[in-house]
């Protein structure tokens, strides 16, 4: 137990003396890293956020059924509700979308506009709200297929805009993490190998007393490991800053913007998750960036 501390303290002074000599080479990886994580970390929210705004523009996409004249709604709602892709529906029957034309036409005797009509001419209509917007087509196949129903209309181009720009948004999320990935390794790696070589007669002299490679390059991979590490928890401070200063700007902004600004905050376990997910990227860059810069020296 007792031989166990000693390694594990020994490993944490030579990692905090390693970080002290590198001087403006520690700060040169952690401002780098710290940069990318920044940008990445604003990229993932901001594609959680507009995510969660397309889904919600998505949701409120309507159905609109239009059933036979001889149809009542009541004979099909309970297929309706049966269907898992829904999420509410609302029943408009003739009479009460013909009062509201009606009113809309500023006629005040509806029982005369109607006797001069020979019938109600309307029929009774379904409005039906799906559960997001990807569902959409197939509901309304699905709708179409059922007994009574004539027409069923929903804004087709638009589900397909928004299913499009869903889809490419994830592209681009996808594309920045690689390349952000790649540069922070690439950073991480070259510091790494500069503190060693800059070590390197410390390195030969632990290697003659007989100090195995894992043992010697141990410390260099813990400092990559904390330069993630710190550069994912100032990269997280920016962008805390940021939403609160963004919060306190929107707040004396008009209800329209304010209402948009409600619909697309993070939910709790994404503010949980967010810090977390560029502590574990950060310190994951650190590791690789530094297993990578000490397999040659190691190997050698």
């Amino acid at each position: 137990m007792f031989k166990s501390f000693t390694k594990f303290d020994y490993l944490l002074k030579e990692t905090f003396l390693g970080l002290l000599r590198g001087g403006w080479m520690n700060w040169a990886a952690v401002s780098t890293v710290t940069v990318l994580l920044f940008l990445f970390g604003l990229s993932l929210q901001t594609s959680w956020q507009v995510e969660k705004l397309l889904y919600q523009f998505g949701s409120q996409l309507e159905i609109s059924v239009y059933l036979e004249p001889d149809t009542q709604a009541q004979t099909i709602e309970p297929l309706i509700a049966k269907m898992p892709e829904v999420a509410a529906m609302q029943t408009i029957t003739k009479e009460q979308a013909w009062t509201k034309l009606v009113k809309e036409m500023r006629i005040s005797d509806i029982e005369g506009a109607t006797q001069q009509l020979g019938e109600n001419p309307l029929v009774d209509e379904m409005k039906i709200k799906a559960r997001n917007s990807q569902v959409v087509p197939t509901l309304a196949t699905q709708l179409a297929k059922l007994p009574g129903v004539e027409t069923v209309q929903y804004v087709d181009e638009a589900v397909k805009r928004i299913a499009q720009l869903h889809q490419g948004l994830n592209w681009i999320t996808l594309t920045i993490t690689i390349i952000l990935t790649l540069t922070a390794i690439a950073v991480t790696t070259t510091t790494i190998r500069l503190i060693v070589m800059a070590r390197r007669q410390e390195i030969e002299i632990m290697q003659l007393v007989g100090a195995t490679s894992a043992w010697i390059y141990l410390p260099f991979i813990l400092q990559g490991i904390t330069f993630g590490l710190v550069g994912g928890a100032i990269a997280w401070s920016f962008i805390s800053v940021i939403q609160q200063f963004l919060g306190k700007l929107l707040a004396n902004q008009p209800e329209f913007i304010q209402a948009i600004t409600n619909g697309v905050q993070l939910t709790p376990a994404q503010i949980l998750l967010l810090p977390l997910i560029l502590l574990s990227f950060g310190a994951a860059v650190g590791l690789m960036g530094s297993l990578f810069a000490v397999r040659r020296f190691a190997k050698g």
